[in-house]
C-alpha cells in the first residue's frame, strides 16, 4: 500500500512514517521544516528516518538511506503544484494529513498563518483528492475544537461550535471542509481529535518537554490556572496503533443516517466519520508534575499563574467509538509514558 503523510518531522508524523515504514508500507512524505520550534529536533527525526539534512533541498526528492520505501519532499501544503505532482505521479492509496501550524497561543501572535497553512494547505489536499481518488484520507483534528464546553467527558456526539482560539477553530473548519469534500465527491474522511499526545521526540512547546527541561536546569515551571487543569494525556504510542488500525477501515456512506433521528455530528450520509484518539482518563496537572518529580528524583519550583486565554480547564475523551471500530483502547499510564519520555530526553538534550 502507498500512503502520502503530510508533517513527517512532526511529532506524530515522524513516527506514524518510522512505525509504518517496519510494516514495508510504501511512504511519501512531505514536510516544510518550519521554525514555529527548533528545526535541529525536526532534522534529527528525519535522520532517524534515514534523510539527511545536507541532502534535502525545496521541492527535491530525498530517498532514505535506510528504508528503501521511503521518499522525503521538503515542501509548502500551500504550494498546490507540488501537493498535485505528487498525487499524479505516486498515486496514493491512502493520504493522512497530519502537517498544520500547531499551537493554541501563537495562533494570538501570527494568525494569518494558521489560515495559510490549515485552511489553504488542507483545500489543497482535498483538491487533491478529489481529481486523484484515494481510499481514505485521514486528518489531524484536536481536543481544542471542543472549546468552551464544559459536558465530559467530551463526546464526537456533542456539537463542537464554540472554539477558543484560531488554531481550534480552523480544525473544526477542517472537518466541516472534509465533510463537504466527502459528501459532493464520495471521499472517505475521517477526522482525528487528538488529546494532549506526548511521548519520546515530542514537541518543545508542550507541558512534558518544558517542565522536564527548567527542572533539571533548575528553573521555575509555569502554571496556569494555579494547578487546577486536568489533560487527557495521550501517549505517543496509543496514537500510532489507533491511526495505524484506522487506515484500512476507509467510512462507508451511512444511507440510513438521519440528523432528526441519530443527532450524531459524527457520521453522516456521506462516507465520513470523526472519532476521539484520548486515553480516556484526565489527569490533574499538578499531579502529572508529580510524577515528572518522581521520575527525575527533583522538585519543581512552580510559578503559579492565571489562566491563559484560548486554554481549557479540562480534557477528557470519549473513545467508545474508537474501541467499538478498531477494538483497541489507548491505555498508556502516564508513570510509564514519562519514564520513556525522560529517558529519551536525557540521552538526546542533557548531554550537549
Amino acid at each position: 500500500m502507498k500512503i502520502f503523510i503530510t508533517g513527517v518531522a512532526g511529532f506524530i508524523g515522524y513516527h506514524l512514517t518510522k512505525h509504518l515504514l517496519q510494516k514495508d508500507y510504501t511512504i511519501v512524505g512531505l514536510d516544510n521544516i518550519n521554525t514555529y520550534y527548533d528545526v535541529e529536533l525536526k532534522y534529527s527525526r528525519l535522520a532517524d528516518l534515514g534523510i539527511s539534512k545536507e541532502n534535502i533541498f525545496e521541492h527535491k526528492e530525498t530517498q532514505s538511506s535506510t528504508y528503501s520505501s521511503f521518499t522525503f519532499i521538503k515542501a509548502h501544503l500551500e504550494d498546490k503544484d507540488i501537493i498535485f505532482d505528487i498525487f499524479t505521479h505516486f498515486k496514493p492509496d491512502v493520504v493522512c494529513h497530519l502537517a498544520a501550524q500547531a499551537g493554541v497561543r501563537y495562533s494570538f501572535e501570527n494568525p494569518y498563518t494558521y489560515i495559510s497553512s490549515n485552511i489553504s494547505g488542507f483545500l489543497n489536499i482535498l483538491e487533491a483528492c478529489r481529481f486523484n481518488p484515494v481510499k481514505h484520507l485521514l486528518f489531524a483534528s484536536s481536543s481544542s475544537v471542543y472549546g468552551i464546553n464544559s459536558k465530559m467527558p467530551l463526546s464526537v456526539l456533542h456539537h463542537a461550535d464554540h472554539p477558543a482560539s484560531l488554531y481550534a477553530a480552523t480544525k473544526k473548519s477542517n472537518e466541516l471542509m472534509a465533510h463537504s469534500y466527502s459528501y459532493l465527491f464520495q471521499i472517505p474522511c475521517t477526522g482525528l481529535r487528538f488529546f494532549t499526545v506526548y511521548g519520546p521526540w515530542g514537541r518543545p512547546d508542550m507541558a512534558l518537554f518544558k517542565f522536564t527541561k527548567n527542572i533539571l536546569t533548575h528553573q521555575p515551571i509555569d502554571v496556569f490556572n494555579h494547578g487546577e487543569m486536568s489533560r487527557d494525556f495521550t501517549y505517543i504510542d496509543d496514537i500510532i496503533y489507533s491511526v495505524e488500525r484506522l487506515l484500512l477501515l476507509p467510512p462507508k456512506p451511512n444511507p440510513n443516517w438521519n440528523d432528526n433521528i441519530n443527532d450524531d455530528p459524527s457520521l453522516s450520509v456521506a462516507p465520513y466519520r470523526i472519532l476521539n484518539i484520548g486515553n480516556g482518563h484526565p489527569v490533574k496537572l499538578m499531579d502529572f508534575i508529580a510524577v515528572i518529580e518522581n521520575e527525575l528524583n527533583m522538585k519543581s519550583e512552580i510559578n503559579f499563574l492565571p489562566l491563559q486565554p484560548g486554554d481549557m480547564i479540562c480534557t477528557y475523551a470519549d473513545t467508545h467509538a474508537l474501541i467499538k471500530l478498531t477494538g483497541f483502547k489507548p491505555n498508556t499510564p502516564i508513570e510509564k509514558g514519562i519514564k520513556e519520555f525522560i529517558t529519551w530526553y536525557l540521552v538526546h538534550f542533557q548531554k550537549k
